[in-house]
């Protein structure tokens, strides 16, 4: 009877059922994986009910049924889990290629920082550089700053809507973005591939991102080897856009190789002993601009 209830509900209604599947697909791409019991506590309605948004999700290739539940598609270039399950994956990388980065940032320049963990983590290790300016469109990494950082640091956020990966994106945030003028951008990546280059599933945070590359003087990307071969929907930059990419050393030769051809400077970090070997491209780029302030 309940559930008769509910197909009644649904059929006069509609919309409910969009919405139920929209959320739902949010939280699964979000933190990898929902259950059937907590769906069904906290949209209160029934298991079948449940279990047919579900199967219109499978059925439309967004998710992946399993046993008690459904699981994201890894494969998919939509495929985007939330902060905190990134924060999880390749956390000795991530601690390596951030303090290798920040040893690119100097004292009284203005800098723009990205969305990611691995940018948090570059964030991490800012907080005692004197007289920097930070633009971000990252929550976390505006919160660590402001929290931990010095008096003499200046914080800019930029606004927007929120994204999983806890990123501000939206016509509000690019706005405020490209009135800004920095002297580097440090950048993370769900992907790069040689033919892609630099790429994300969230079409709004690639938009974002665009935005930041095109505020600074120079581009360096965070990624861990991971990354390499991934490919997200949307693109953000070709690979020759960086100017400098921070990896780990797990990198393929394959993929160095790849790198090297396009990018001016290849830094690769020793998970086990930190140490960082770099790798210059000897053909003529030009030199990043002098530090200077945000304009």
């Amino acid at each position: 009877m309940e559930e008769s209830q509910d197909l009644d509900a649904g059929a006069r209604r509609p919309a409910l059922a969009r919405q139920r599947q929209t959320m739902i697909l949010g939280r699964v791409r979000e933190e990898g994986a929902v259950r059937v019991a907590d769906l069904v506590r906290e949209l209160g309605v029934s298991d079948m009910t449940i279990r047919r948004d579900l199967e219109v999700l499978h059925e439309r290739g967004l998710i992946e049924k399993v046993h008690g539940g459904a699981t994201a598609i890894e494969g998919s270039s939509q495929f985007e889990p939330g902060f905190t399950v990134k924060s999880t994956l390749m956390q000795a990388e991530k601690i390596v290629i951030a303090a290798s980065a920040a040893t690119l940032v100097l004292p009284g320049t203005a800098i723009a920082i990205s969305a990611g963990t691995t940018t948090f983590a570059l964030a991490r290790r800012l907080t005692d550089v004197p007289g920097l300016t930070v633009l971000t469109n990252s929550v976390p990494v505006a919160d660590v700053l402001y929290k931990d950082g010095r008096s003499d640091q200046t914080v800019i956020l930029s606004g927007g809507v929120r994204t999983p990966s806890d990123a501000l994106v939206g016509p509000f945030a690019v706005e405020v973005i490209r009135s800004l003028h920095v002297d580097s951008v440090f950048m993370g990546t769900h992907g790069m591939d040689r033919r892609c280059g630099f790429t994300t599933p969230n079409i709004l945070e690639a938009e974002a991102n665009r935005a930041l590359i095109e505020a600074g003087g120079r581009l360096i990307v965070l990624a861990d080897h991971s990354k390499w071969g991934v490919i997200g929907i949307s693109s953000v930059a070709r690979l020759e856009g960086a100017d400098t990419i921070v990896t780990d050393s797990e990198l393929s030769p394959a993929a160095r190789d790849e790198i090297t051809s396009a990018v001016r400077r290849l830094m690769l970090v020793d998970v086990a002993t930190g140490d960082t070997q770099t790798i210059d491209n000897a053909y003529n780029r030009p030199e990043p601009s002098k530090p200077g302030n945000l304009a």
